[in-house]
C-alpha cells in the first residue's frame, strides 16, 4: 500500500473507485488509468443521481475538478 496519492492511484488500478467532484457529481467505476494531473479513466463508468444511476460508459474526469477518490 503506498503513502503517496498516486501510488493510492496506482494500487487501485482495475478496481471500482468512487469519484466527487465540485459541484457534489459522483461517479462510479473500474479505474483504468491516470496521469500526474489525477486525470482519470474510468470503465463502466455510472453517474450517482438522486433517483438512481446513468449509465455512460468510458469517461475520461479531468482532475481539477476532483474533491476525492475514494478506492
Amino acid at each position: 500500500m503506498g503513502t503517496r496519492p498516486l501510488d493510492v492511484l496506482n494500487d487501485a488500478l482495475g478496481s471500482s473507485v468512487l469519484v466527487r467532484l465540485k459541484g457534489a457529481r459522483e461517479f462510479r467505476g473500474t479505474l483504468t488509468g491516470y496521469d500526474i494531473h489525477m486525470n482519470l479513466v474510468l470503465e463502466e463508468a455510472e453517474e450517482i443521481l438522486e433517483d438512481g444511476t446513468r449509465k455512460l460508459g468510458v469517461v475520461i474526469v479531468r482532475g481539477d475538478n476532483i474533491v476525492y477518490v475514494s478506492p
